[in-house]
């Protein structure tokens, strides 16, 4: 049976957005600060040479170049301010939640509420200035050696270290000011469109190589197929769940009897959402990324970890498809769904599964249904974010078309989608019991005439 709220917010239209003022500007902050963001990827770093890299970015344009370029909106290829982008305070959350669930102390300071939550993001921004700093050096070193420098030496060095940390923890201002403020969440919206940005201009490559003759029609047509079928094969992912049956007993509160009620545990088959392809995806870029712009041909080390663990090659595949599948049951396991924390909430609250007994055995009937169910979220994800690796190396498509890339849009867009729709259900709501209000007052005001005898 169909509760009020899902009625009403299947009913939900979008012209209510005009009437919800606070909504409306929400939106409005969010485009504003998504503007600066992107004019923040044209203003460049001190001391690069912008002739030497731009050429460089056009040999590199289809490989790692490509690649860490899309996920920082162009910033990397015009060498901007924002060049490292947010990656460095994903990974760093990413590490400081995984500390959380390995470290004791951590995981006592998460259960203290407001206070543990604001202690454990105090480090994530420790964490984020640490790997910015160490990446930032990195960078500013390789493009010393491949030659894209101007003026090489220690100034260039600190200047490009301070701008490029700076940039960073920038954006994290950003993107945290955009979830307080703002409409979704602001990381995510942050990579969304510097993802997003960038598709014209790989787009307009794209057909122009079709026109040339460098790739055949039948080549385009098929991966504007593979596109359309990728993603709505993401949605219907991201929604699928395995629902549980929870029973709740019959229980009294004071003189009167509470029926039995039953309800559903739902477990997505991703439950780990985008996070183990990003972490994946960031693992494999750093040590190919230095490799690149340090020009691999002067270390024979580097050199070797570009030919064999580039993106494309058999060895970076298989490497990506065990990262991937092990991030998503660590992360599940330890981050997302912890089966020991869900089965006790549940003996607190009197639920239990049926057939099950609560505690010990639920916790292990949990843990047996996530793991079968992430066989195949973790072969969902692994799948998405291999196939367009594979294409693209096959049939030399000339700009970088990456899974990672699809699951971020599709993922951030639904989110943000339903978002605004309960902004928009709990405006209905309020303007519901407004209404119910004054009806109230204006019975209360109505006088009745003297009873007639």
């Amino acid at each position: 049976m169909v509760s009020a709220a899902e009625q009403m917010a299947a009913n939900t239209s979008w012209a209510a957005l005009g009437k919800a003022t606070d909504l409306r500007n929400r939106i409005f902050f969010t485009l504003g600060l998504l503007i600066v963001y992107r004019l923040g990827t044209y203003i460049p770093v001190p001391g690069i040479d912008a002739a030497a890299l731009r050429e460089f970015m056009d040999q590199a344009g289809q490989g790692i170049g490509g690649m860490v370029s899309m996920f920082t909106g162009g910033a990397l290829g015009r060498m901007g301010i924002f060049a490292l982008g947010i990656m460095p305070y994903i990974s760093a959350s990413i590490i400081v939640q995984l500390l959380t669930s390995l470290v004791p102390s951590l995981e006592q300071l998460k259960k203290e509420g407001e206070q543990g939550r604001k202690k454990i993001n105090q480090y994530t921004r420790y964490g984020t200035v640490l790997l910015a700093t160490v990446q930032a050096y990195g960078l500013a070193a390789s493009l010393e050696a491949g030659d894209l420098v101007t003026d090489p030496g220690w100034f260039f060095r600190i200047s490009c270290l301070i701008t490029l940390v700076g940039g960073t923890m920038f954006l994290m201002w950003l993107g945290e000011q955009i979830t307080a403020r703002g409409i979704g969440n602001g990381i995510s919206l942050i990579i969304f469109v510097g993802i997003i940005a960038e598709v014209p201009a790989a787009l307009a490559q794209f057909f122009a190589s079709g026109r040339s003759g460098a790739i055949s029609p039948a080549v385009i047509v098929g991966v504007m197929i593979m596109v359309v079928a990728v993603i709505a094969f993401v949605v219907f992912m991201e929604r699928a769940l395995r629902k549980i049956h929870i029973q709740y007993p019959r229980r009294q509160v004071g003189m009167k009897v509470m029926e039995g009620q039953t309800s559903h545990l739902p477990i997505k088959v991703n439950p780990a959402g985008v996070i183990p392809a990003i972490f994946a995806s960031s693992l494999l870029l750093l040590p190919t990324t230095i490799a690149t712009f340090s020009g691999n041909t002067t270390n024979p080390v580097l050199s070797t970890i570009t030919a064999y663990f580039g993106p494309g090659q058999p060895l970076y595949l298989l490497f990506f498809a065990a990262m991937i599948v092990f991030f998503a049951y660590f992360y599940t396991f330890n981050v997302s769904f912890k089966p020991d924390d869900v089965a006790d909430n549940l003996k607190n609250q009197n639920g239990f599964v049926p057939g099950i007994r609560p505690g010990k055995r639920t916790a292990d009937y949990l843990e047996y249904v996530v793991n079968r169910v992430l066989v195949l979220g973790s072969a969902y994800l692994a799948a998405v974010c291999l196939l367009p690796e594979i294409l693209r190396g096959q049939f030399a498509i000339p700009f970088y078309f990456g899974g990672t890339s699809v699951l971020i849009v599709v993922s951030v867009t639904m989110d943000t989608i339903q978002q605004v729709q309960s902004h928009l259900l709990a405006h209905q709501y309020e303007g519901l019991i407004q209404k119910s209000q004054l009806r109230g007052r204006g019975k209360k005001r109505t006088k009745r005439g003297p009873a007639r005898r």
